[in-house]
C-alpha cells in the first residue's frame, strides 16, 4: 500500500507517503512544516514527499487525511486537497482523528501509562481524549469530547499526563506532542473504511447553533 498523509490540523504541518503493509515495517518519507519556518505551500511539501520517496503522483493508492480537532482552517485546506485529488485520480480517502494521531505518535517517542491529549476548542473549553499507553498496545480509556479548565486539571490531579501540540500554554507540566503525516499514514495501514470526498468533515463536538435574522424593516414614505 502506498498512501499519502496530509496532517493540517496544528502549528506544525506535515505531509508524508508511507509505503508498506500492515504487518510489516513501512517505509516513509516526510516533509514538516513549523509555523516559524520556511512557510511551503501544500503542493509543494506533496511533491517534495513523492520525490523523496521516490514515487510519481499516479502511484499513490490513498490518502489519509487528519480530521482534527484542531485548526479549522489547516483541516478544511487538507480536505479539500484530498476532495480535488479524488476527483481527478478516482483515490481512495481514509478520514482520521488527529488526537489518535496525536496518541499514537506519544507512543512512538516512549510515551507510556495514562495519558490525555489536550486540544485548544476556544471559548475557554478543550478537546480531550484519554488513553492509555503501553509500549506494544494503546487502549482509549475516555472517547474524545468537550470539557472545561477545571475539568482538564482534575485529569491532571487524577495523575494524567497531559499533552498535545500547544498544550503548555495552560497547562506547564504538560509535555508538547504534535500529530505528525508520517504516524497518520500508518495508522492508515490496512484500514479499508474509506469514504467519499464529499463525507470528509473537520471533528467538531459543538453543536450547530444558528439564529434566524429577524425580517428586514422598511420605512414608510409620507
Amino acid at each position: 500500500m502506498k498512501i499519502l498523509a496530509f496532517e493540517f490540523s496544528s502549528p506544525q504541518r506535515s505531509v508524508a507517503v508511507i509505503t508498506g503493509g500492515p504487518s510489516s515495517r513501512p517505509t516513509v518519507a516526510e516533509v514538516i512544516e513549523t509555523a516559524s519556518g520556511h512557510v511551503m505551500k501544500p503542493l509543494g511539501m506533496v511533491d517534495e514527499a513523492l520525490t523523496q520517496a521516490g514515487l510519481a503522483r499516479e502511484q499513490i493508492e490513498s490518502l489519509a487525511i487528519g480530521l482534527g480537532p484542531g485548526s479549522y482552517t489547516g483541516i478544511r485546506l487538507a480536505i479539500a486537497l484530498a476532495q480535488g485529488w479524488q476527483l481527478a485520480m478516482g483515490i481512495k480517502l481514509l478520514g482520521i482523528s488527529s488526537a489518535d494521531c496525536i496518541a499514537a505518535q506519544a507512543q512512538a517517542e516512549g510515551f507510556t501509562g495514562r495519558c490525555c491529549v489536550i486540544v485548544d476548542a476556544q471559548r475557554e473549553e478543550f478537546y480531550a481524549a484519554s488513553y492509555e499507553l503501553q509500549a506494544e498496545a494503546r487502549r482509549t480509556i475516555t472517547p474524545l469530547q468537550l470539557v472545561t479548565l477545571a475539568e482538564v486539571r482534575q485529569r491532571e490531579h487524577a495523575g494524567e499526563l497531559l499533552i498535545g501540540p500547544e498544550v503548555n500554554r495552560w497547562f506547564p507540566a504538560g509535555c508538547v506532542v504534535f500529530p505528525r503525516a508520517a504516524m497518520l499514514g500508518q495508522l492508515g495501514l490496512g484500514q479499508t473504511d474509506f469514504v467519499a470526498g464529499d463525507k470528509l468533515e473537520p471533528i467538531y463536538l459543538r453543536e450547530a447553533r444558528f439564529v434566524k435574522a429577524p425580517p428586514a424593516r422598511h420605512e414608510r414614505n409620507t
